[in-house]
């Protein structure tokens, strides 16, 4: 008789892993453009501001983030490993937390959902993860030594193409006191944060789980108290003591636990798989799925300007998974 043995448990592949987070971050931003557009658009009776909203994203995130940061810091230091940063609950630097947190913990929180108080959702469709790979492959030239080639460039020049169709038009409106342009600069702010908290993650080669605390450390260390106390004492317009408790909560949940750690979590490991680049020209698919969403679920107009540009950024999706660099391939690939 021959001793049996138990067949290995099945693994998946970095491939299908890159994948399955590359759906699941596409998905979850397609949501939070429809749902944060319905919440911060004063016209259509939310109770809650842009910092509001904010507000009860960080705080959602940092119930089940910060105490899974403390104990991976707690972990670094008994086997005398890391640098753990803000009291020994970011798990990566000081340093390292400060610059990933700034720019995608509090600054694109803050611009994003302010966009949207000025903004269809139609607009941030395009200039939000529309232009992340315009943003990202300029910051990839001058941090991660990266090269544009002929096949990007033309796919990042439909991206701007179809920026200007978008802004462009809003911009024309501003002379007539139209407010709307307010909101796409602030989307186009907003990605170009986003942009750069990416290029810093492949920059510094960081985990996908502690990235996610780190940013969120970040920004509750410095955020939270500071604008919970000036909304307590009526220094700032917020609502977050008078708002209604499932309002807050529904926004804890989504933004937090749905925006901020399984997206955080899925696209970090994403940009590992297929690098900062491929990563965010894959995520040009949002833009049409969000307009399609915003015109059925929120009923927004979509001009031919907005399509124009749609289309434009679209095919960048389309093209992205055939444009490759050396440093962008799977390791198993790279020999």
């Amino acid at each position: 008789m021959h001793a049996s043995s138990s067949p290995a448990p099945h693994r998946f592949s970095p491939r299908s892993l890159g994948i399955a987070a590359a759906v699941v971050t596409v998905i979850i931003w397609t949501s939070f453009i429809i749902i944060a557009r319905a919440s911060a658009d004063p016209a259509r009776g939310g109770t809650l501001t842009p910092f509001d909203i904010a507000f009860c994203r960080i705080v959602g995130a940092s119930v089940i983030l910060l105490p899974w940061g403390w104990l991976l810091a707690y972990r670094d230091r008994a086997q005398g490993v890391g640098q753990s940063a803000f009291f020994g609950v970011s798990p990566l630097s000081w340093r390292v937390t400060c610059l990933t947190g700034l720019f995608g913990g509090l600054l694109y929180a803050m611009l994003a959902y302010s966009g949207f108080a000025f903004a269809p959702a139609v607009h941030a469709s395009v200039l939000m993860p529309g232009s992340l790979p315009l943003w990202t492959a300029l910051l990839a030239i001058f941090v991660l030594n990266d090269r544009i080639t002929p096949a990007r460039a033309l796919g990042l020049g439909l991206i701007v193409l179809g920026d200007l169709l978008v802004g462009g038009a809003s911009l024309l409106h501003a002379f007539d006191g139209g407010s709307v342009w307010k909101g796409d600069v602030l989307f186009m702010l907003a990605a170009m944060c986003w942009a750069a908290y990416s290029v810093l993650a492949r920059r510094y080669g960081l985990n996908a789980v502690r990235a996610t605390i780190g940013i969120t450390t970040f920004a509750f260390m410095t955020f939270v108290p500071v604008y919970g106390a000036l909304t307590y004492t009526h220094v700032t317009a917020g609502q977050l003591f008078t708002a209604p408790l499932k309002e807050l909560l529904f926004q804890a949940f989504f933004q937090g636990w749905g925006s901020v750690v399984i997206s955080g979590i899925t696209f970090t490991k994403m940009i590992q798989h297929f690098g900062p680049v491929r990563s965010t020209m894959i995520t040009a698919l949002v833009p049409g799925l969000s307009a399609l969403g915003a015109v059925l679920f929120l009923g927004e107009p979509l001009a031919w300007n907005l399509a124009a540009g749609l289309a434009l950024v679209t095919l960048v999706a389309k093209s992205a998974l055939e444009w490759r660099t050396a440093d962008e391939l799977p390791s198993s690939r790279r020999h």
